[in-house]
This record gives structure tokens, sequence and C-alpha cells, in this order.
């Protein structure tokens, strides 16, 4: 028997990572959770220990005044009952990630804090399950450079993209997961190019949110809470709110570019509010091939998880005789301009995808704090494309530097508009 595969989760306190756990409940004949990390929340982290007893539990927040102090005295009697080390701090995830004994890294980091942990994992090799798209909306041709050059394994877990991927045949998905073993074989870029010919479009889905079908106008006084009650998934703060305003699919959109080496206007951005299919891949012959399945993060990262093989996920289960039908509809880019400006800074190139990541984390968390208004989080962002000098961006530390100068510049901004 094989031994099992080494998991490292990170941002294991949030929704990635709750489902991520489920899997391998599932599966505890095939995969050991050997790292787990939380930025705060210290008391999830101590259940997860107590459950799981993996080697290395993390705690990234650099701020110890949000630690309650009892609780880490809980979580560090639980981590010597079960021998797991503790680290602390945001370096800590690179360590993590870099690790021999790791094998498989799910990314569940949201934003940029995610991106030198994914920046790591590839330059090690590793498999990773991609759910922080920021990483490749802010990186995405070194990023992929780095994949290729170090054999690393990138496997997409957001589900729409993993939908595009279980569509692909068997040949494209090899070649979009495991980039260098695809061009290491004699005549497989012919092959490969002649496959993805074959492929007229992408369409990627979207929910449309909780405001969809509403116009501009009406959504000057949503609050915050209106704007994080999704319609059909349980997410946090931060991507309810992308959700809300159209950005996360702009964010897709992008990643669905690097992962699958297409344009913009080669992906069908359409609202399909019941969240049953989740992509589909057309066809030059007119062929639709679609994704189907409850609304459930557990199904995507069990495919990518398991890939090329199938295994339980613990998922809630599609009723096709529960189903009312499947709607769709083209967005409304007028009401929710987030997705126009994610296209123009993808073909914009250089730092631009950048400074549109930054701006758009910078006006949601005004947003949060309720400095600034719905409506004026596409402003801050338009108005930083604007405004900011996009530059080149072909080293980790050019991106690093554009995402914090694109800050300083979206800050003043909401300043203006609070």
């Amino acid at each position: 028997m094989s031994r099992r595969e080494r998991v490292a989760v990170l941002g294991t306190s949030g929704s990635i990572g709750f489902s991520t756990l489920d899997v391998i409940r599932e599966n505890p004949e095939s995969f050991e959770l050997f790292a787990v990390t939380a930025h705060n929340n210290v008391r999830a982290l101590t259940d997860i220990v107590r459950e799981f007893r993996p080697r290395i539990a993390v705690l990234s927040g650099a701020d110890d005044r949000a630690v309650v102090a009892d609780s880490f005295e809980e979580l560090q009697r639980v981590c010597a009952e079960t021998d797991t080390e503790i680290l602390r701090g945001a370096n800590a995830l690179e360590q993590v990630a870099s690790m021999p004994e790791v094998d498989v890294v799910v990314a569940g980091i949201v934003g940029a804090a995610g991106l030198a942990s994914v920046f790591t994992a590839a330059r090690h090799g590793k498999r990773i399950l991609l759910a922080n798209k920021e990483a490749l909306v802010m990186s995405g041709a070194v990023l992929m450079d780095m994949v290729l050059k170090h054999g690393a394994t990138l496997l997409p877990i957001d589900s729409e993209h993993n939908a595009i991927f279980q569509c692909l045949p068997d040949q494209l998905q090899q070649a979009v997961a495991c980039k260098s073993t695809a061009q290491a074989v004699p005549g497989a870029g012919e092959q490969i190019a002649t496959i993805w010919n074959g492929i007229s479009r992408i369409h990627l889905t979207a929910s449309g949110g909780p405001f969809r079908g509403q116009r501009r106008a009406s959504l000057a006084q949503v609050t915050l809470a209106q704007a994080c009650k999704h319609p059909n998934w349980q997410m946090g703060q931060k991507i309810s709110i992308d959700s809300a305003t159209l950005m996360n699919k702009g964010l897709e959109l992008i990643e669905a570019c690097w992962l699958f080496d297409l344009t913009p206007a080669q992906i069908n951005v359409v609202i399909h509010p019941e969240s049953i299919i989740h992509s589909m891949v057309e066809f030059i012959d007119g062929s639709v091939l679609a994704q189907l399945g409850a609304p459930d993060m557990k199904t995507p990262i069990a495919s990518a998880l398991g890939w090329p093989r199938r295994i339980g996920s613990r998922s809630a289960r599609l009723d096709l005789f529960a189903l009312n039908g499947l709607h769709f509809e083209a967005p409304d880019h007028e009401a929710f301009p987030c997705l126009g400006l994610a296209g123009r800074a993808f073909e914009a190139g250089g730092a631009a995808p950048a400074v549109l990541n930054a701006a758009n984390e910078i006006a949601v968390q005004a947003f949060i704090d309720q400095r600034i208004g719905f409506l004026d989080i596409s402003k801050v962002i338009q108005a930083s494309l604007d405004s900011c000098i996009i530059h080149e961006a072909s080293t980790l530390e050019a991106i690093v530097e554009a995402d914090a100068r694109s800050r300083v510049c979206a800050e003043e901004l909401v300043r203006r508009f609070s």
C-alpha cells in the first residue's frame, strides 16, 4: 500500500479549509493532514489539532492582541498532547509550503496575503490546489513560468475553473495541470494545440450575487449585511462583497485566462442564478459540455485532491427532480462595472491586474468599515486604474512593489470618496 499524501491546508479556518477537512475525513486512507494554518482563529485551530493531530499548526497573524490568552494556552496544551509543533507569523506560511514532507498545498488564504506562500509552493514543485485567485490575478505570467520551471502541479478549486477543467479532454487536463510534464513528451505540443483548436469558447457562470436584476441607482444605499447575503453560497465577507459587485467574476475571468491560456474575448460570462451549472466548454462543432453539481465547495476540492482519479467528497447531491428550471442571462455592465474593469486590466497587462486587485481589497475593506458606500467600490477601482502608472511586472518583487504602491493610491481615493 502506498503512503498517504501529506496535505498542508493554508487558511484552515475559512470555508475552503473546512471543506477540505471534510474531504480528508472522507478519505483517511489516502490523505494525512500534515499542516494547518489560521490567521488568528485560535479556537478553530485548537479543534482541528485535537481531531487531526497534524505535525504543524501555524498562527500567521502578527497581532498578538487578537489572540486571546486563555485560548492560546489551550492550543499550546492540545499541541503538547498531540505532539504538534506551533509556528507563528506570516513567514511560517512559506515555511510550511516549502517543507519536503508536504505533497499537497491547499492555497485557501484570501487576497494578496496568500501570494508568497503560493509562489513558495510552486518553487518547491508542490501539487497546488489553488483557491487564492489573487495569486494568478496579480502575477499570472510569473507564477505560470514558475510552475513550469519547477515542475509543480496547479489545479483550480474555484468551482467555475474546476468545472472548466473537468470538461476538458484528458490530454488538456494534463497539459493545464502539469505543464512541465506535458512539454517533456515528444510531439505533445502539437497534439495539445490540435485539441485546443477544437474549443470555441468558455462559458464562465456567475450567480449574479444578491443584487441580480437591480439597477445601479437602487444600489446606492446597500448595507454590509445585504451585500454579504449571498443567495447560494456561504462565504466570508470579502468574497461575498466581491460576488455582490461582480468583481469576483472579474477576478475569475483573469484567472481563467492564465489557467487555460485564453483571452477575455474567448470567455463568455453568463449569469446563472441557480448555481447548478458551474461552467461550460463549447467546441467548434457546436457541442457544449457542462459540469453540474449542488453549490458545495467539497465537490471541486475532491475533484482536484483526487485527480486524476475520483474520490468521495461528503458533498450535497444534486436532485434533478427538485430543480424548477435553469436560467441564463447576460451580465449588466452598467450596474456592475467591476467585471469590465477586470477585463480592461488584463488587456492592459503589466502590473494593471495587481493595481486592480489592490484597489479592490482596499475599497472592499473601506466599505466593510463604512467609510465608503457600495457604489464607491467600483469608483475607487476605476480611478486607481486611471491614475496609477502601470509598470511592467516580470518579477515577484515588482508585483509586490506595484501592490504596495497601488494600496497607497487607493487609500487616498477612499479618503476622497468617504
